[in-house]
């Protein structure tokens, strides 16, 4: 019998993370799942916390913030489970997810990377991702296909190929990450599920949605809107992606249009709205891909995601 591998990041947020675990117990305590919880920029022990909460728990403490991508990288280098599941801590599953997700792999093998329809978990009749349209290689923009509709069920019971998984719960099989790789961690946070469904495209292998299930979402639980955090990194690794994922000529043109238009878009956008002490995250994540910068870690916040 197939098993899943569920990872997530934990950062500070300890209630959030029970209450995944919570979510998880109450429909596949003992079901061949186990939950591979890494706590990132952890200084103390933290796994008697966990272990009240889902029978079948891997801890694994990281006293350094290794960010999205690294947390979970540390995660998969643990699961022993034939399907790996991300699912951000900031979520709660609901009966037949991790089935039907499965069987979606199971049925098409041209599949790489699989998310489900995601829903705001305290706007439950409101979709926030059924599929990314592709990254336009010009511009560095896509848009969230079913972003705010209504849950009419428009999306229920269709799986189709879209142009990226969303970070927030995606799952693999095993083998076929061994293929791909694991996530970039030069990103950070941001970007970087959107840089690893590449990957996968690039061993032969599709990226799918399904509207057969679906996950909740506490959307922005730790990042604010408008965080320095959010638009430093979102700034950076927008070229960063195109950088990696297109070819020369591609990025010269993209390089031309980020400098000289939309960064300084952006910065305007923020004087106007007397929000000037958030302008110059956009100058610094842009500055970062000409010179490729210093650690990220001593721009003067806490990183989180």
């Amino acid at each position: 019998m197939s098993t899943t591998s569920i990872i997530t990041v934990n950062f500070h947020q300890e209630a959030v993370t029970i209450a995944l675990l919570q979510s998880i117990d109450k429909y596949y305590n003992g079901q061949n799942v186990e939950v591979i919880i890494v706590d990132n920029g952890a200084e103390q022990n933290q796994e008697h916390i966990f272990l009240p909460h889902f029978e079948n728990i891997k801890y694994t403490q990281s006293r350094e913030n290794l960010g999205f991508a690294g947390g979970n990288n540390l995660g998969i280098k643990q699961a022993g489970g034939d399907y790996i599941f991300l699912l951000n801590n900031d979520t709660e599953l609901h009966a037949g997810c991790i089935e039907t997700l499965c069987a979606e792999l199971e049925q098409n093998e041209n599949i790489g990377l699989l998310s489900p329809l995601l829903l705001y978990y305290d706007r439950k009749d409101v979709i926030q991702y059924a599929g990314f349209t592709p990254v336009n290689p010009l511009s560095g923009r896509n848009a969230t296909i079913g972003e705010l509709d209504r849950n009419e069920g428009q999306y229920a019971n269709k799986s189709y190929q879209t142009g990226y998984c969303h970070g927030a719960a995606m799952m693999c099989r095993k083998e076929d990450l061994l293929k791909a790789g694991l996530m970039d961690e030069g990103y950070f946070l941001y970007y970087e599920e959107l840089d690893w469904c590449e990957k996968f495209k690039r061993i032969g292998k599709q990226v799918w949605f399904t509207g057969k299930t679906h996950v909740y979402h506490k959307e922005s639980i730790s990042v604010g809107i408008d965080s320095p955090l959010k638009i430093y990194f979102h700034t950076r690794n927008r070229m960063l992606f195109i950088r990696k994922n297109t070819g020369l000529m591609n990025t010269i043109l993209f390089s031309i249009y980020y400098t000289l238009i939309a960064c300084p878009k952006a910065v305007l956008k923020y004087v106007f709205n007397h929000q000037s002490h958030l302008a110059k995250w956009v100058l610094k994540g842009l500055l970062w891909n000409y010179t490729h910068g210093k650690n990220s870690k001593t721009l003067g916040f806490k990183l989180q995601k």
